[in-house]
């Protein structure tokens, strides 16, 4: 039996149970005192099944809404992704294929559904591929970025040189869950300029700083992008009843803007003091070191979107809670000595928006989770989780 059929066959039992209510009471050979007891006690449970099943269809729809959501939001990021102006792929930890963009399928001469399932190593020369794979295995255990300079062959081409930065993108529990490759082609006079490069950070530094309090609602426009420099914002949207729903967090070196969404209602909100620096769209597309740096922080959104998605597709609220609380470790975490300290507060309400619920069971199962010493709070409020 679906929602809808649970809420109709909910109402006309209340329906039936009301008439016969009625209809007892008025019956003029029934002293009132002889009513069944357990009639009232059903007509009044059947008052409650009714307002369960409407609250139930209520929050179902609101989950289907926020799906729907940020469904559009993984395929906008998966689109920046696949036009990206730079050779992109993301391997398992052994070095395997599992996506890559358009630009790294033309720079290996090879369609992308050939490229995806093939390893990586595959595309360097035979002598140069043992060194390569201790090399991997130095990247699963990294916690930082590499970069590494090595020989590249296209399918059935030519070798050419070829710089590699390479992020490890870790799951909840600190473990590596697949390696992100920016490739690039370079020339023999590139390779010492590309050992010593900071891949552009001067292109945002240098910019102007803006800075909103915590708090403020940060202005947007579809033709800028804002890089945060310090601080943490949170993006939401409205649904049609006018309640906030959360969709994300921009964190330091994040970027998050207007244009990057689909959504037609779409606000910033500052959760601390920070700092921003805006970059235009267009900036963008003329300035291929500006895009070799942003995108890997496109892909952080995308991956967090992706984070949030799987959250509403949670069944329960106690599964929707406990994976928030630990992508908010990911995100906002620090360590202290009882645990992992979330470094921004976020009110009950954030919460119940993220887990598609409501401010009240949110409240309740925070509540719950302290009880189990599961998680504390330090003195100025703020979640601390045990490990």
């Amino acid at each position: 039996m679906n929602i809808e059929q649970f809420i109709q066959s909910a109402e006309a039992l209340h329906t039936r149970l009301a008439d016969l209510y009625q209809t007892a009471n008025v019956l003029p050979w029934i002293p009132p005192e002889l009513l069944p007891q357990a009639m009232k006690e059903l007509y009044s449970s059947s008052k409650m099944v009714r307002s369960a099943a409407e609250e139930l269809y209520q929050q179902n729809e609101d989950m289907i809404q926020t799906s729907n959501w940020l469904e559009a939001e993984r395929q906008r990021y998966q689109n920046l992704f696949d036009f990206a102006p730079e050779a992109y792929l993301v391997t398992n930890t052994a070095g395997i294929i599992e996506q890559a963009n358009l630009c790294a399928a033309k720079l290996l001469n090879i369609s992308r559904p050939l490229l995806v399932g093939q390893a990586i190593v595959n595309f360097l020369p035979l002598e140069e591929r043992q060194t390569f794979r201790g090399q991997l295995s130095q990247l699963y255990h990294s916690a930082r970025v590499t970069e590494l300079i090595v020989r590249l062959q296209q399918n059935e081409g030519e070798y050419f040189d070829a710089a590699l930065r390479v992020s490890p993108v870790h799951n909840p529990e600190g473990k590596v869950n697949f390696l992100c490759w920016l490739l690039r082609n370079i020339n023999e006079g590139e390779k010492q300029k590309t050992e010593a490069l900071n891949y552009g950070s001067d292109l945002i530094y240098d910019r102007p700083v803006y800075k909103h309090l915590k708090g403020e609602t940060i202005p947007l426009n579809p033709l800028v992008v804002w890089y945060v420099r310090q601080g943490l914002v949170k993006l939401n949207t409205f649904c049609e009843t006018g309640e906030e729903i959360f969709i994300g967090l921009a964190t330091k070196d994040m970027i998050f803007g207007s244009h990057m969404t689909s959504l037609p209602i779409y606000q910033a909100v500052a959760l601390c003091n920070v700092e921003l620096s805006s970059i235009y769209v267009a900036e963008i597309a003329a300035n291929p070191m500006l895009s070799h740096m942003l995108l890997p922080k496109i892909n952080q959104r995308l991956q967090q979107t992706e984070s949030f998605l799987v959250i509403a597709g949670k069944r329960r609220v106690e599964q929707r809670l406990y994976h928030l609380l630990q992508l908010l470790k990911q995100e906002i975490g620090e360590p202290v000595p009882q645990g992992t300290r979330l470094s921004v507060r976020l009110t009950h309400e954030d919460m119940a928006s993220a887990c598609c619920t409501t401010r009240v069971t949110i409240t309740r199962l925070m509540g719950k989770l302290q009880q189990q010493g599961l998680i504390s709070f330090d003195p100025k409020k703020y979640i601390i989780l045990g490990d």
